[in-house]
């Protein structure tokens, strides 16, 4: 391929093996659809903006399938291939889920977007997974690990990832479209955005101190005050 942008070496490590996850495919083909989805350097950073769609209509133009329905890579396959272009097949680079939280009293379900590591640091309409966290005041699990993968493929993208974070309270994000934000809302989940990136701990550390001490309302209210103990709050507050 003629005008090949620069790539750097751990994006060209994913894409090889982004390869090997397709039947059939090359490298050099799959190098080309992912080159002209991209402007400019094939980096890590890069790759993350591939979506299922972007392959499946690569694809579905080299199989003569417009729609890429029935193109002979294999919706599956494609998945994989997203996910190791992403960075999800490194998993020493994410946190280790417990299975349950069991029942861990006055807690509160937390989702934190974020594209890699235990850190936030996703948008809510591009965030490559949610890590959700159940915690109280004294005590804090990772209980689970979500990929956003699915999202490219819903008839709506806010509403797929609304639900996929649907048993949550509340959504920390780096930031969050008025749009998405009423759908989250909706869904019952509050969502606070946090413009810097920081450890996912950290972030959920200081909202356990909020709980210790004098709660907002809000937070009062998730936690299941009563309406007079949320104005007690609200008036230490």
């Amino acid at each position: 391929m003629s005008d090949m942008p620069n790539i750097s070496r751990d994006a060209a490590l994913r894409i090889a093996m982004a390869a090997r996850a397709i039947p059939d495919v090359s490298v050099g083909q799959l190098l080309e659809i992912i080159a002209r989805r991209i402007e400019g350097d094939l980096t890590e950073e890069a790759l993350t903006t591939i979506t299922v769609t972007d392959l499946k209509t690569g694809f579905g133009s080299v199989d003569g399938e417009e729609d890429g329905e029935d193109i002979s890579a294999g919706l599956a396959n494609i998945k994989d291939a997203v996910r190791i272009l992403w960075g999800e097949a490194e998993e020493d680079n994410l946190p280790a889920a417990v299975a349950s939280a069991g029942d861990m009293p006055d807690s509160v379900r937390v989702a934190i977007a974020s594209n890699n590591g235990e850190i936030l640091n996703g948008h809510f309409g591009s965030c490559l997974r949610f890590l959700v966290y159940q915690l109280n005041a004294s005590d804090c699990q990772l209980i689970d690990v979500r990929s956003t993968v699915d999202a490219d493929l819903a008839e709506d993208r806010n509403d797929f990832r609304a639900a996929l974070i649907g048993d949550c309270q509340i959504l920390y994000v780096q930031s969050i479209g008025g749009p998405a934000a009423a759908k989250v809302v909706r869904t019952g989940i509050y969502p606070i955005k946090q413009k810097t990136s920081e450890n996912a701990r950290d972030v959920l550390g200081r909202l356990q101190q909020v709980m210790q001490t004098s709660p907002p309302p809000w937070l009062a209210k998730i936690l299941g005050a009563s309406a007079e103990e949320r104005i007690r709050f609200a008036q230490e507050g």
